[in-house]
């Protein structure tokens, strides 16, 4: 099994030493350092509207480093919501969504204190609204969970742990002109809303779980009405 890896950074800047523990605590996992194997992706993520950018290229030596695969059958879609949860600042609009937030971080937040190097979608624009809008109660789970599958988010290769840092060696870096991947990223996002929306309107009501079902019936993280894999 290949333990040496590439991946890619993308950024307003060429970074040749990322560096531990600096970055933005509030991302989707925490702080981190926030990677792709897909270097399209990286591109797109290193535009702004205003701006081109970079994706830093770097190998990862994997084979001493304890990996996260959230995208895997052993997690749920809720063990990544409740990462989220933990991490990303939620508009919490009701009582359910303040009961639902300590719940699931309660019941389905995986434990990472000893991971180095957690892999799991993204949670772009869309798919935070999505995520934001189960919380509030006025998305089901049925929908949160079609709208993950259906869409083209990408996974995320994050880098946690200063072990991790140390494994990871900077190869070079592509130029990411702004005219053709922020598009690419606009589309993305459009895609991702269109085959919710269709999705949604194509679901009955009495299919449905929210988040008031799971408070009020008491899901646990084993519950086999959970599907077991976030990747579809």
């Amino acid at each position: 099994m290949e333990t040496t890896i590439t991946i890619y950074h993308g950024s307003q800047y060429v970074i040749e030493k990322p560096i531990f523990g600096e970055g933005n605590p509030r991302n989707d996992y925490g702080l981190g350092f926030y990677c792709t194997h897909d270097i399209g992706l990286a591109k797109e993520w290193a535009c702004t509207s205003e701006s081109s950018g970079y994706a830093n290229i770097y190998e990862l030596d994997t084979s001493e480093l304890i990996t996260m695969h959230l995208s895997g059958g052993e997690f749920n879609i809720l063990n990544w919501l409740a990462i989220l949860l933990k991490n990303r600042t939620f508009n919490i609009n009701n009582d359910i969504a303040v009961e639902g937030y300590a719940y699931l971080i309660d019941n389905f937040l995986p434990d990472i204190n000893l991971i180095d190097l957690i892999i799991g979608y993204r949670a772009d624009d869309s798919y935070f609204s999505f995520a934001n809008a189960f919380l509030n109660n006025t998305l089901s789970l049925e929908q949160l969970e079609n709208a993950m599958y259906l869409g083209k988010l990408g996974e995320q290769t994050v880098i946690i742990s200063e072990k991790g840092f140390s494994h990871i060696k900077f190869i070079g870096s592509e130029f990411a002109e702004r005219d053709v991947f922020f598009p690419m990223k606009t589309s993305r996002d459009s895609e991702a809303r269109l085959a919710y929306r269709r999705g949604r309107a194509q679901r009955r009501a009495s299919d449905s779980t929210y988040l008031i079902d799971i408070l009020r019936e008491g899901w646990s993280n084993d519950d086999e009405r959970i599907r077991r894999n976030v990747s579809g």
